[in-house]
């Protein structure tokens, strides 16, 4: 198990090396100057000799590789700059942002598994009866609905015309439901389809039949024996969900104006903030590989069986 964890931390260290390469290499090769954009977003004229004095001390007049380890060691550092658009700590930002889109997710995490659990689970145990195949038409809805035309008709229905919601007050408990909605629907169709399908496959194994044979109740074989196993798959797509929604939520922030990371993302790209931008996607690279490393770990310590590369984990 040391073995094990110790090869998968450094895994995660060598991918976000690489993603810090990559992310500061496609801003050093953009056409644009960032000294002439840190300029002109304090109202200055850019001049041929300030710009070079700016260069200068922005250390663009460097070697790439060096101006590459100064930025590594500044990020390592918890040095991140300062934004070109707002002039603010980007640090200050990124953690301001941070905060709404957790709360986002959180509630949009919490919607998924209430509804996929509760739908997989009845899908399941009315096969083939008219409950099966309305939540399974429920499903496919879901999973072809793009989320900025769900977003579009939520707005439409409970905040125009019944005024259920506004989403002016993001601060509200309220606001945070049709959001969350939009960005939970599209990734329950999938999340029914594969709790139905683990809990059927389930059905069949030889210890369901056993426990039956003993008079055990149905609901108690459902909730002790069969969901815990059939739940296993679904912890490695619950990852890549969480991922999914603190990282994929541009279009839906903007939507409905909620100030996140999404929102954030896109005026970084629109102003071509680079300080911004680069902190967003090594934020999100540490996101998506920290949570993969997470449901390894928890996935092999669920099920010792499961073997890396032909070594057994609980060796």
């Amino acid at each position: 198990m040391k073995s094990y964890l110790f090869r998968r931390i450094l895994q995660l260290l060598i991918v976000m090396l690489l993603a810090s390469f990559l992310t500061f290499s496609l801003t050093y090769i953009s056409p644009s100057d960032p000294a002439e954009m840190m300029l002109t977003s304090h109202d200055i004229i850019p001049t041929k000799e300030l710009l070079e004095k700016t260069r200068e001390e922005m250390g663009l007049n460097d070697p790439f590789i060096v101006q590459y380890g100064n930025w590594l060691k500044d990020l390592l550092t918890g040095d991140l700059g300062y934004s070109y658009s707002t002039r603010e700590s980007v640090a200050d930002i990124l953690s301001q942002r941070i905060s709404m889109t957790v709360r986002l997710a959180v509630v949009a995490l919490l919607f998924l598994i209430a509804f996929s659990l509760t739908l997989g689970i009845l899908s399941a145990i009315k096969k083939n009866k008219l409950l099966d195949y309305i939540i399974r038409g429920i499903s496919f809805v879901g999973i072809s609905i793009p989320a900025f035309w769900l977003g579009l008709i939520l707005i439409y229905i409970f905040v125009v015309k019944l005024h259920w919601f506004k989403i002016t007050d993001q601060y509200s408990l309220k606001s945070v439901i049709l959001p969350a909605l939009t960005l939970s629907i599209p990734l329950m169709g999938r999340y029914i389809r594969q709790i139905r399908a683990a809990i059927l496959e389930e059905y069949t194994q030889d210890y369901v039949i056993g426990a039956r044979a003993r008079g055990i109740r149905e609901s108690e074989i459902i909730i002790k024996h069969i969901l815990p196993n059939a739940l296993l798959g679904v912890i490695t797509l619950l990852g890549l969900s969480i991922a999914l929604l603190l990282g994929g939520t541009v279009i839906v922030e903007n939507i409905f104006s909620w100030p996140g990371l999404g929102s954030m993302a896109l005026q970084a790209i629109t102003y071509r903030d680079y300080p911004l931008l680069q902190s967003y996607v090594i934020f999100m690279a540490l996101i998506y590989v920290s949570i993969n490393f997470i449901v390894d770990i928890i996935t092999q310590a669920l099920d010792p069986r499961v073997s890396i590369k032909g070594e057994t984990i609980n060796e």
